[in-house]
């Protein structure tokens, strides 16, 4: 069999525009301004800074460094680092797929709400427009009745995607991400310049940015700093793996991250700019405060809340139009990042072609996406999947690479000399200790706070069987898959032979490329 050339994106800028892409997502508009509010305002951004430099950069680190050395998807890259790694990598294929099949149907809905908005279609009753007359919701369950509303925008959502996908790293997700990302900025950019000239602005703005500094004495508030900034970065469930793979072999993996890192977080404060001064406009109107509104976080805050106060609005079919857009442009390229981690482990695995995998996977997600979410039981399903995969499978994995990487596998100090051998910020002992110490104690708390709460409160008031088969039914579906794909033989020639970069050959290539630049430079 003939070994398919492994992709490569065009270069630096392309990666950084990808990763900053894939990093921003729904998370980042609808989760980060709720998380913060409800978590000492202003307060909040100090362990947000210090999650950040502590967990976030230091795990970004360290998977750009897997991937790139590596040069594989999760799956292949783990197993090249240690052999009994692998299932923790189809881990995290697993996590990226059932993400993938849910996430794609949120975006289906803010295409559709991006056509509502022109005639602002939910009237004066948004929550009995968006879950009785668009998602037909039913009780919890599982149902094979479609509902028009959804099917038709998630379709046009999955044909998109697997377009795009079919194309590649080069043609498709690379021309996708330098469209879509100067366009949600720009978009975010013209809400927000709109949002702080509405009367109430200045309210929300001082809900959102007045810090209650008792709350930093709360260890939750802590663990939700943590917590967001680990979703927030899209680390350690494959994504940066699977794109850092696709650098050349000299690449500033530290300088490139702290990009992409900065532009992430930069996002996220112009979001809860943009949403608190909308959302002070809101209880402006109603003659209410910040603290007395529900809905200011999640599906609720995009579809019920902000289209309550668009409705009410000056120019509000515009704005609408340009939040919406912004959603389905922030959500579409997450999903391709998301995706891809599943597309490249299939690649590695069976030698398929970029483009063969790119359709099949595709197909593959979407048939599950349309029979499960795009039903009058959707709603419901997609709000206990998402819980349970996040909170459990995602932070699991988080723990688990931590943990196998720095004490199972003991590659710490490996990794860390390749990420210094193209870095232009060098790491040392202290992301070492991060890597093995502070953050992995910090995600268990994550985790076991999070299992321990489902297994004795339960999630949502849904009924035990239901979370039983949507919740943990799903995990440990994750887990069955991970250790049964650990056992199919790869069909890839170079697997077995690999053999990744000397660092010390490669730090001097790096200088001494930067050395010609610089005289080149100079002269």
């Amino acid at each position: 069999m003939s070994e398919v050339r492994r992709e490569a994106w065009g270069g630096r800028t392309a990666f950084i525009v990808a990763a900053v892409s894939s990093a921003i997502g729904l998370g980042n508009i609808w989760r980060f301004p709720g998380v913060a509010y409800e978590n000492g305002g202003g307060a909040f951004l100090l362990p947000y800074v210090i999650a950040f430099l502590t967990a976030g950069l230091p795990i970004l680190f360290l998977d750009y460094s897997i991937g790139h050395r590596f040069k594989a998807a999760p799956p292949l890259a783990f197993k090249r680092l240690d052999r009994r790694l692998e299932p923790l990598g189809w881990w995290q294929v697993a996590v990226c797929y059932v993400i993938a099949i849910y996430y794609a149907v949120v975006i289906a809905w803010a295409l559709a709400f991006t056509v509502f908005s022109f005639t602002r279609a939910w009237g004066d009753d948004a929550a009995g427009f968006f879950f009785d007359d668009f998602l037909s919701a039913a009780d919890a369950g599982f149902s094979l009745d479609l509902v028009g509303k959804v099917l038709w925008p998630l379709l046009i959502v999955w044909i998109v995607t697997i377009a795009v996908m079919a194309l590649g790293i080069r043609r498709g997700l690379e021309r996708a991400n330098r469209v879509t990302l100067p366009l949600l900025v720009v978009l975010f950019i013209a809400i927000v310049i709109y949002a702080v000239t509405l009367d109430g602005a200045a309210d929300g703005l001082n809900a959102f940015f007045t810090p209650s500094w008792e709350a930093l004495g709360d260890p939750a508030v802590w663990i939700a700093a943590y917590g967001h900034i680990f979703f927030s970065f899209s680390i350690a469930f494959g994504i940066m793996i699977t794109y850092s793979s696709y650098l050349r072999r000299k690449a500033d993996l530290t300088g490139s991250g702290t990009v992409v890192a900065f532009g992430n977080c930069g996002f996220e404060i112009l979001a809860g700019i943009g949403v608190f001064a909308t959302l002070g406009f809101l209880a402006a109107q109603q003659a209410t405060t910040i603290d007395e509104l529900e809905g200011i976080t999640g599906v609720g805050l995009a579809f019920v809340t902000f289209p309550t106060l668009l409705a009410e609005m000056p120019g509000g079919a515009v704005i609408g139009v340009l939040f919406f857009l912004s959603l389905v442009f922030a959500g579409f390229t997450s999903l391709l990042s998301i995706l891809q981690v599943v597309s490249g482990a299939v690649q590695d695995k069976t030698g398929w072609t970029p483009a063969k995998a790119g359709i099949v996977v595709g197909i593959g997600a979407a048939i599950p996406s349309v029979l499960l979410f795009a039903t009058t039981t959707g709603v419901n399903t997609l709000d206990v999947i998402d819980a349970f995969i996040n909170n459990i499978g995602v932070v699991t994995s988080a723990v688990l690479t931590l943990l196998l990487v720095a004490w199972v596998a003991r590659s710490t100090p490996r990794l860390a000399a390749h990420l210094n051998a193209g870095g232009s910020l060098h790491v040392g002992p202290l992301w070492s200790v991060m890597i093995r110490f502070v953050s992995p104690v910090i995600l268990a708390a994550v985790l076991v706070t999070g299992a321990w709460s489902y297994a004795t409160d339960g999630y949502g008031g849904f009924p035990g069987w239901y979370l039983g088969v949507a919740g943990w039914g799903v995990i440990a579906a994750v887990a069955v898959f991970s250790f049964a794909m650990s056992y199919r033989r790869y069909r890839r020639e170079d697997t077995e032979d690999f053999a990744p970069d000397d660092t010390t050959e490669l730090a001097r290539e790096v200088e001494n490329a930067r050395s010609t630049s610089r005289n080149g430079g100079a002269s």
